[in-house]
This record gives C-alpha cells, sequence and structure tokens, in this order.
C-alpha cells in the first residue's frame, strides 16, 4: 500500500511538486538487519552505512518512467554493495522497470548510473537523476515541439549560446537551456557500452519563461 511522504530535501521546487505529485512510496526493506550479515561477507562498514542513507532517504520511492533507459528503476531500493577497495563499492539503485543489458547504481561518491560494460556515471547524486526526471515532465508538458535525435545527429547539436542546468548535477547525460528551448542529452549507453549508436538527445521547443524553468 502507497504510504504519505515527503520529497527528500534538497530539490528544486520544480522537483519537489514531480515527487510528491507524481511519485508513491511503498515499504521499503531496513537493511539495518543485513548489516551483520553483510559484515561477514567482507563488505565494509562505511559502504553499509553509505546504502541504508539511502534507503532511509530514497528507498521505496516510485516514480514515472524517465524519457531514457527503458524508463529508469521502477522503485528506488538499495541492497547489497559490491566492490572492492581498489576498484571502489556501489550498490544497486533499484530494479529495472524491463529487462536491460545494464542496471542502475549507486557509486563511491554518490553518483547515479549505469553498470554497462564499464560503469558510468550519469549523474552527480540520485537528486540529480530526480531533477532530470522532473525537468523532462515539466518541459515535455509546455513544450510546442519536441524533436528526438539519435547516433552522429547528437554531435552535431550546436549548444553555442546554450547553458548547463546545473541542478541536474549532469555528468554522462547533461540538460541545456536555451533563449525558447531545452536540450536533454543522453550520453549513458554510448558511453557504457562504446556504442556511438546509442546516444539520444530530446529537444524541448517553444518554451517560454516558465516552460523554460518552472522553478
Amino acid at each position: 500500500m502507497p504510504l504519505p511522504f515527503q520529497s527528500p530535501e534538497g530539490l528544486s521546487r520544480r522537483a519537489r511538486y514531480f515527487v510528491e505529485a507524481h511519485g508513491l512510496r511503498v515499504p521499503r526493506r531496513d537493511l539495518t538487519l543485513c548489516r551483520a550479515v553483510w559484515l561477514e561477507r567482507g563488505i565494509p562498514a562505511a559502504e553499509i552505512d553509505r546504502a541504508v542513507a539511502f534507503q532511509e532517504c530514497w528507498g521505496g520511492i516510485a516514480l514515472p518512467p524517465a524519457p531514457a533507459y527503458e524508463g529508469g528503476p521502477r522503485v528506488l531500493e538499495a541492497d547489497a554493495p559490491e566492490g572492492s577497495g581498489a576498484d571502489g563499492w556501489r550498490f544497486p539503485a533499484g530494479g529495472c522497470r524491463v529487462s536491460m543489458a545494464h542496471g542502475f547504481m549507486i557509486g563511491p561518491g554518490g553518483e547515479f548510473g549505469i553498470d554497462a560494460d564499464r560503469w558510468t556515471p550519469l549523474h552527480a547524486s540520485t537528486g540529480g537523476w530526480v531533477e532530470a526526471l522532473a525537468l523532462a515532465d515539466h518541459a515535455g508538458y509546455w513544450a510546442k515541439t519536441i524533436t528526438k535525435i539519435k547516433g552522429s545527429a547528437v554531435e552535431e547539436l550546436d549548444l553555442d549560446g546554450f547553458e548547463p542546468v546545473s541542478e541536474v548535477q549532469g555528468l554522462a547525460d547533461t540538460w541545456w537551456r536555451g533563449k525558447d528551448s531545452l536540450i536533454a542529452v543522453y550520453r549513458g549507453e554510448a558511453s557504457g557500452f562504446d556504442a556511438p549508436h546509442c546516444l539520444r538527445a530530446h529537444i524541448y521547443g517553444g518554451l517560454d519563461a516558465w516552460g523554460l524553468g518552472g522553478t
């Protein structure tokens, strides 16, 4: 049964509205009950603490599908950390909505990303991922046109005069704001699988001042 909740702290007003109006929270696992077993497996206590903190903040939150990555995690949900001291530790961020060649993970520095052929951070935090979802929802509602391009056409985009949208904390995936349009560039799968044909971009045109921000 969905639970009443408030959005996590630190989000923009636009993202808070998106989470609280369109999301829901389902019962989540108490990962503190897994601590003893995970310690026996050699998982460092600090990494367990990170997973527990994520679960307390984001665990159980279900949001509408993302425009890419076949919609993103169905429900944000942490699980046992994986990795090593040499390669860094990551833990799952939630199960996929459909069968995918990658999963969603939280990186050593809190990055939200995908574990494709190689680890590829999409946003610097889970909050950045949620901000991007909220902006896609907002822009998709207010745009007069939405153009989707892929592959080499993405590399030919002229972003002169555009500025990065800082709240999405973009790494592989970025958002750009122009005078009357927003552009979302999705490089995660192209980078993670070394597959340039997987590059994607969505161009939201005909936006007024509210459509460009909505914060």
